[in-house]
């Protein structure tokens, strides 16, 4: 099973199950002495922890990372950073059933085909949205090293069953219980969810991600490029369907007269007027914000009953899904992204020596 990111300057392993006694992350090319902020890290975690709000899942975890190299004290050393979290609030047998009928939308359909029957189906095995828990150890390190440099990584919740949030996003929302700009949007947001949840549904949603301060020049064309790096990583989260640049797949319903990003200078820099294209030009940054848009499927794990089949009789069946869910994944998402999209960048700006 691939769980590997191999990127131009740092290797990335998660591994671990959403039951297993452990899910940990290995992170290979950070250099010697650079100093990590703790409790910024576990801040940064708690925001993608379960079981803080009435939005998300009632399994309750901690999610403190326990460190096993690659550091000295809050230093890193050179070697490679490894760290686990220890999962204690697990009910498996509330999944027993799915490794016959699988859930719709779920990957335990797909798991089956590919391993034989031998996938953790527990929690959703190694397919859990709990392994994004490891993604933002590496993801929240790399913001922290990305800052000392002057850039800034910040995502916010753009719409939940289609209630968008249309304030400007101009600083970050990392320290609210909802991450959405406006309050009275975030209001119906709840709301929506709370409906859903009543109605043993789910809702999912968009995620809005900027990146101020990436120097122009980074990336590579064609193969290398920032929207290929950051999108590996990006659908790495589970639950992401689609991502979007800048106007995304409203540019092509523009002509090239207003889809184009005019240039000036300003300050002895050059700028652009707008930023249709989202910071990002042939695969390479603009010195612009670096602009993009995911779009978060609804969970599939719901409690109304569901068409499905038995895989051991071949016939079709019904299936109703026991266990701890959230009504709506988007929330707990948007720090995800964010780490997602530190690492991208880290790895980038590493690799071309900036």
């Amino acid at each position: 099973m691939s769980s590997f990111y191999h990127g131009d300057a740092l290797e990335l392993s998660i591994f671990g199950q959403s039951h297993s006694p452990a899910i940990g992350v290995t992170l290979s090319g950070l250099p010697a002495g650079l100093a990590i902020d703790m409790d910024e890290l576990g801040a940064f975690l708690r925001r993608r922890a379960p079981g803080q709000n009435a939005w998300s899942t009632p399994r309750k975890e901690a999610d403190l990372p326990e460190f096993l190299s690659g550091l000295v004290g809050t230093v890193t050393c050179g070697a490679p950073l490894c760290a686990v979290i220890h999962n204690t609030n697990t009910r498996s047998q509330d999944y027993r059933n799915l490794i016959d009928i699988p859930r719709p939308g779920h990957a335990d359909y797909t798991a089956q085909v590919k391993f034989g029957g031998y996938q953790d189906v527990a929690g959703g095995g190694h397919f859990s949205g709990r392994l994004t828990a490891p993604l933002c150890i590496a993801g929240g390190i790399c913001k922290q090293l990305l800052a000392a440099r002057g850039i800034e990584v910040m995502a916010r919740i753009d719409a939940i069953a289609g209630i968008e949030d249309t304030s400007e996003f101009l600083a970050p929302v990392d320290r609210k219980d909802f991450p959405a700009t406006s309050d009275e949007s975030a209001k119906h947001m709840k709301a929506a969810i709370a409906q859903a949840r009543a109605e043993e549904d789910s809702v999912g949603g968009i995620i809005r991600c900027q990146i101020i301060g990436v120097p122009a020049g980074l990336g590579e064309p064609m193969f290398g490029g920032l929207e290929n790096k950051i999108s590996q990583l990006a659908f790495a989260i589970p639950a992401v369907k689609g991502i979007a640049f800048g106007l995304g797949f409203a540019a092509a319903g523009l002509r090239g007269s207003e889809n184009n990003d005019a240039y000036r200078v300003e300050d002895g820099r050059v700028v652009t007027e707008t930023n249709h294209c989202g910071g990002i030009l042939g695969g390479i940054s603009n010195g612009m914000p670096i602009v993009f848009r995911l779009a978060v499927k609804p969970t599939p794990s719901i409690a109304k009953t569901q068409h499905s089949v038995s895989l051991s009789a071949m016939q079709n069946a019904e299936l109703s899904i026991h266990g701890r869910h959230d009504p709506c994944i988007v929330p707990r998402a948007v720090p995800c992204v964010e780490a997602a999209a530190a690492i991208a960048i880290y790895d980038a700006l590493k690799a071309s020596g900036i």
